[in-house]
C-alpha cells in the first residue's frame, strides 16, 4: 500500500513509485549503518541489528517476497556448510547461482530497469556472491595452509559461523542493495571489534565523518551530471532513423557519450553505498604510512572514477570498475581455474567474464558485452607486451597512447550491449560502426600470436599486469 504523497513525489522527480521507494530505502542505509556503531549489548546485538534492519529495508523497498527470495539461497548455502563441508563451496556455487538464474529468467529485471522499474533481483545478486564466498572460505578451512593462496589464507573460516552471524553478514544494514561485497571474516572482526577495528591503547578509533561527507558530495555531483546528460544521449536513439543519418565518426562519438552518461548513474549508486559502509566503520581498511598516519577507507570503494575514464589499458578496468565484484571474480573464479604450476590464459579470462555475464542476467547484451570485454583485455595485453619490448622511450609513449585510445574505443563500443540488453539493439549499434570494436581486438590477438617480441626482464609486479 502506497502513501498518498509517494505518487506525486515520484512524478515530481520523474521516476516510478517503485524506484522512489527503493531510493528512499537505499539512502536510509546511511543512518541505519551509522546507528550500528552505537548498538548496546555486544556483538550478538549488533548481528541481530544488522540482520533485522537489512530485512526491514528489503521489505519496505521490494515487499515481503524479497526476503523469501533471499532466504532460499541463504538457507541452501548454510545447509551445505552444516552438512557437507568438504564440498560445500562447489555445492553452494551451483545452487546459489542456479537460483539466481531462475530469478533472472522469471523476472527479466533488465526490461523493468530500462522502463524505470526495479525489483529485488539486484540485491539477490549481491547476496549470492556473499553466500558463495562464505561457503568457499569455510571449505578452505579444511585445506593445508601451505597449499593456499594469500587471499585464501586471509579469508578462510576455521569454524562455522552461527546462523545469526550468517544472516547479519548477508543482510547487514541494507548493504546488499548495491554492495559492496565483503568477506565474512572482515564482517565478524568488524562486528566483534577485533583486528584493525580493535580500539587502540588510547581508545582512539578513526572518525568516518569526513570520508562519508566526501562520498556524499561525490554522489550529488554524479547524479547532477547524469540528470543533465541523459536527455541529450538517450539509449533509444540507437534504433531511431536520426542516428542512422549520422556519419561514422558522429555515431562512434554518440556511442562514447551514451556510455559516458550511463556510467554516472552507477557512480552515484556506488558513492551512496560507499558512504553507508564508511559511516558504519566497516569501510576502514587500515592506516597510511604517512606521519601522522591517516585512516584509509578503501574497503567500501567500488569505483575509481578518474581511473576508469582515463584508463591507459583495458587490463586496468577490473581494478577501477565495480572493484569489489571484480576482486570476488578474481579470487573465487579466475584464480581457482588456474592449474597448479601453470600460467593463466584466455580460457580463465573468458570463463570469468562468462560467470560475470550470467550473474548480471541472461540478456544477449550482457553475454555479448562480457565476451567482448575478454577479447578487449586480451588485445590490450598484446599492445602492452609490444610496448614493453620497445627499445626507445618515444615508441613506448606511442604504444601507451595507442593502448589508451584502444581502451577508450572498445570499452564504449562494447558497453552499448550492457546498456540496451536486446540482441537487435546491440547488433544495430555495433553494425552502425562496422563492428570496429569487435574486429580490432580480434586482429590484435591474432597478430599477438604471430609477432612475439622477446620479453625484457621485469619485476613481478609488472608481470602481473
Amino acid at each position: 500500500m502506497e502513501l498518498p504523497e509517494m505518487e506525486s513525489m515520484a512524478s515530481a522527480i520523474g521516476v516510478s513509485v517503485s524506484v522512489l521507494r527503493f531510493l528512499l530505502c537505499f539512502i536510509a542505509t546511511i543512518p541505519v549503518s551509522f546507528f550500528h556503531r552505537f548498538v548496546p549489548g555486544g556483538a550478538t546485538a549488533r548481528h541481530l541489528y544488522a540482520a533485522a534492519t537489512g530485512a526491514i529495508l528489503s521489505y519496505l523497498s521490494f515487499g515481503f517476497s524479497s526476503n523469501l527470495h533471499f532466504l532460499v539461497p541463504m538457507l541452501l548455502g548454510y545447509a551445505s556448510m552444516l552438512l557437507y563441508r568438504k564440498y560445500c563451496g562447489i555445492i553452494t556455487f551451483f545452487l546459489a547461482f542456479g537460483y539466481l538464474i531462475g530469478c533472472h529468467v522469471y523476472y527479466m529485471s533488465g526490461d523493468a530497469w530500462k522502463e524505470g522499474g526495479i525489483d529485488a533481483t539486484g540485491a539477490l545478486m549481491v547476496i549470492t556472491l556473499k553466500i558463495i564466498s562464505c561457503a568457499i572460505n569455510y571449505n578452505d578451512g579444511l585445506l593445508k595452509e601451505e597449499d593456499l593462496r594469500e587471499a585464501q589464507k586471509k579469508n578462510r573460516l576455521l569454524k562455522l559461523p552461527s546462523i545469526l552471524e550468517y544472516f547479519g553478514y548477508c543482510l547487514c544494514c541494507g548493504s546488499h542493495f548495491a554492495g559492496p561485497v565483503y568477506e565474512m571474516k572482515d564482517y565478524l572482526e568488524w562486528t566483534e571489534r577485533k583486528g584493525i577495528w580493535q580500539p587502540t591503547e588510547k581508545g582512539l578509533t578513526p572518525s568516518p565523518y569526513w570520508a562519508t561527507f566526501r562520498a556524499l558530495v561525490q554522489a550529488a555531483f554524479c547524479m547532477g551530471l547524469y540528470l543533465y546528460l541523459v536527455p541529450h544521449f538517450p539509449l533509444s536513439r540507437f534504433t531511431e532513423p536520426v542516428y542512422q543519418e549520422y556519419g561514422f565518426w558522429k555515431r562512434l562519438s554518440y556511442q562514447y557519450m551514451s556510455g559516458f552518461t550511463a556510467r554516472w548513474k552507477y557512480y552515484f549508486i556506488w558513492s551512496i553505498s560507499e558512504a553507508s559502509i564508511i559511516i558504519s566503520g566497516m569501510g576502514f581498511s587500515g592506516w597510511t604510512d604517512s606521519n601522522p598516519p591517516k585512516p584509509r577507507w578503501d574497503r567500501a570503494k567500488n569505483v575509481d572514477i578518474l581511473g576508469l575514464e582515463l584508463a591507459k589499458s583495458a587490463v586496468q578496468i577490473p581494478l577501477v570498475w565495480n572493484i569489489q565484484v571484480s576482486t570476488w571474480l578474481r579470487h573465487y573464479v579466475y584464480e581457482r581455474l588456474i592449474q597448479k604450476g601453470k600460467k593463466p590464459g584466455f580460457f580463465q579470462l573468458l570463463a570469468t567474464q562468462t560467470v560475470s555475464a550470467v550473474w548480471h542476467g541472461l540478456y544477449p547484451g550482457y553475454i555479448i558485452f562480457f565476451v567482448q570485454s575478454a577479447t578487449m583485455i586480451a588485445g590490450s595485453r598484446v599492445l602492452y607486451r609490444w610496448q614493453q619490448a620497445s627499445q626507445t622511450p618515444l615508441v613506448k609513449k606511442l604504444f601507451d597512447l595507442l593502448n589508451f585510445a584502444y581502451t577508450l574505443l572498445v570499452l564504449n563500443y562494447s558497453c552499448v550491449g550492457f546498456m540496451v540488453l536486446s540482441l537487435h539493439e546491440t547488433v544495430t549499434a555495433y553494425r552502425s560502426v562496422y563492428y570496429i570494436g569487435t574486429i580490432v581486438p580480434i586482429v590484435l590477438i591474432l597478430l599477438g600470436k604471430v609477432i612475439k617480441p622477446a620479453r625484457p626482464a621485469r619485476s613481478k609486479a609488472r608481470k602481473d599486469e
